[in-house]
């Protein structure tokens, strides 16, 4: 899956307070990008599991991790320059074995 990340986003507005889950393994900060609400975030080694709301697509910027959505039997294995999405109203798992990986949570 081709990613078309942009390095940077101009004319953003950007929440100060950071989103901190499992006691700081996964930190994020919102970003709001036209309206849009995307989190900029990154994910330290360990296995996680979000419930979604919105759809979102989570693109791999550095790193790499493991994800399995919501009614997928497999873990797949997703690294920098990919992406997967998960469902509305479900859940992910996430799993990050070394390293830190970072993403970009863009909520469809």
């Amino acid at each position: 899956m081709a990613n078309n990340v942009p390095e940077k986003f101009d004319n953003v507005s950007v929440m100060t307070k950071a989103n901190v889950y499992f006691d700081g393994k996964v930190v994020s900060h919102t970003v709001l990008v036209a309206g849009a609400k995307k989190t900029l975030g990154l994910i330290y080694p360990g296995t996680y599991t979000f419930n979604t709301g919105a759809p979102e697509r989570m693109d791999i910027t550095a790193g790499s991790c493991r994800a399995r959505p919501s009614g997928e039997k497999e873990w797949k294995t997703y690294a920098a320059g990919t992406f997967f999405r998960a469902p509305g109203n479900s859940s992910f798992e996430i799993a990050v074995d070394m390293g830190i990986a970072e993403y970009l949570c863009s909520f469809e």
